[in-house]
C-alpha cells in the first residue's frame, strides 16, 4: 500500500509522479498488448478463402454403407480437399459417419450434423443424400455416389441445383446405353438377361428403367429379381439361373455391398456377368463401362474447394458428371464365366491399363 503524503511539499510532490506512473503503466500496457481475435462463425462466415487461417472448417460426411466405390469416392473427396491446402485438425475437421445401411442411422447422422453446425456436409449415396438435404439447411451440402440428383429431390435441375445443395452424380449420361450396346453387339447369344435390384431406392428405380428400355431396344428380354436388403441377393441371383443368358446389376449400393454372390454364382454356372461400378468389375464381374470412383469423389472435393475457399454457392454450381468414361473388361473373370475375350471386344477399350486381370500383361 502507498502513503502519499507522509514528508510534506518534497514528498508530496514525489507521491504525484508516482500516481501518474501507476496510472500510466497499465494504460501503456493495454495498448500494446495483442488485439483479441474476432468470433469464429461456425456457420461457415469469417474469410473462407485462406486454408492456411486459424478458422477450422468443420465438415461432416455420411455415408450408407461400407462399399469399396463409396470408400473411395470419400478418399478422392478428402485428397482434393488436401491438395487444396486443408490440413485435418489444422484447418479442418472431419466427422466421418456411416449408416451400415440402416436407415434410422442414417436420418440420426444427418439431425446430428445439422445440430453440429457444421460448414460443409458431403453425402455419399442417394440415402445419405436425402437425409442430408432434409435435415441441414444452415450449410452446404454436397453429394457424391448418387445416380440421378432430379429424381432423387435433391436439386431442381442439374445446370441450376438451387439452394444449398449441389454435388457429383455417378451415372454418365453413356454409362448404361454404351454397356448395353457392348452386351448387344458382342454377345449374340444373349438373348434374356437378369436384374437384380432393390427398386425401392429412387436412383435405382430410374436406372432399371433406362436399362430396360435400352435392352428393348435390341430385342433382349429383361427378367427382374427384386431385393429389398444384401442378405436376399444370393437367393435373388440363384433364381434367374436357367431363365437367362446372362446377369447385370446397375449401381446399385444394396446388391453392390453383396456382389461377391453373383460372381461366384457367374463362375460356378458360367453366366457372363455384367456390372455398372468399376470396382464389381476388379471384383469378379465381366466388364462395365465405367470410372474410378476415387477420380468421382475428387470431383466432389474440387466443389467443396470452391465453397470453403472462393464462397461458391451450392445451387448455383452445375451437377459433375465422371468425365473419364471407358470400357473394362476383367480377363481373369471372362475365363472363369466361359467367356472368351476377342480382340475386337480389347480394341474397344480406350486405356490398356482397363484389361484388368493377369492374362492382360
Amino acid at each position: 500500500m502507498y502513503t502519499l503524503n507522509p514528508g510534506g511539499p518534497k514528498s508530496l510532490k514525489t507521491s504525484a509522479k508516482l500516481l501518474s506512473l501507476l496510472i500510466a503503466v497499465p494504460l501503456l500496457v493495454a495498448g500494446c498488448g495483442t488485439k483479441a481475435p474476432a468470433p469464429a462463425n461456425s456457420s461457415g462466415g469469417g474469410d473462407a478463402s485462406k486454408p492456411t487461417d486459424k478458422k477450422v472448417v468443420k465438415i461432416g460426411i455420411s455415408q450408407i454403407v461400407e462399399h469399396p466405390s463409396l470408400n473411395a469416392t470419400r478418399e478422392g473427396f478428402l485428397a482434393a480437399l488436401k491438395d487444396n491446402g486443408f490440413i485435418d485438425k489444422v484447418t479442418m475437421d472431419v466427422d466421418y459417419k456411416n449408416a451400415q445401411g440402416d436407415a434410422t442411422t442414417n436420418l440420426t447422422i444427418a439431425q446430428k450434423f445439422a445440430a453440429d453446425k457444421k460448414d460443409l456436409v458431403f453425402a455419399i449415396a442417394t440415402p445419405s443424400a436425402q437425409a442430408a438435404v432434409q435435415n441441414v439447411k444452415d450449410a452446404p451440402v454436397l453429394f457424391g455416389g448418387v445416380s440421378d440428383p432430379v429424381s432423387a429431390k435433391l436439386v431442381k435441375s442439374l445446370d441450376k441445383p438451387g439452394g444449398n445443395v449441389t454435388g457429383a452424380a455417378d451415372t454418365h449420361p453413356d454409362a448404361i446405353p454404351k454397356l448395353i450396346d457392348f452386351i448387344a453387339s458382342d454377345f449374340p447369344k444373349v438373348k434374356k438377361i437378369g436384374i437384380v435390384a432393390n427398386e425401392g431406392e429412387a436412383n435405382v428405380a430410374f436406372m432399371v428403367k433406362t436399362a430396360e428400355a435400352a435392352f428393348a431396344k435390341h430385342n433382349i428380354q429383361v427378367v427382374k429379381a427384386s431385393v429389398a436388403n444384401s442378405s436376399e441377393v444370393k437367393q435373388a441371383a440363384e433364381s434367374l439361373v436357367g431363365r437367362v443368358d446372362a446377369i447385370y446389376i446397375t449401381l446399385d449400393n444394396t446388391v453392390v455391398s453383396a456382389v461377391e454372390s453373383i460372381i461366384k454364382l457367374a463362375s460356378d454356372k458360367k453366366i457372363p456377368f455384367f456390372a455398372s461400378d468399376r470396382d464389381s468389375v476388379e471384383k469378379g464381374a465381366l466388364a462395365t463401362y465405367g470410372f474410378k470412383y476415387y477420380d468421382h469423389g475428387y470431383q466432389a472435393g474440387k466443389m467443396a474447394v470452391e465453397i470453403l475457399k472462393n464462397g461458391a454457392k451450392p445451387g448455383d454450381m452445375k451437377v459433375s458428371y465422371p468425365d473419364k468414361l471407358d470400357l473394362i473388361i476383367n480377363l481373369d473373370a471372362a475365363k472363369q464365366e466361359g467367356v472368351e475375350v476377342t480382340d475386337s471386344m480389347k480394341n474397344k477399350v480406350q486405356d490398356k491399363k482397363n484389361l484388368l486381370g493377369g492374362s492382360a500383361k
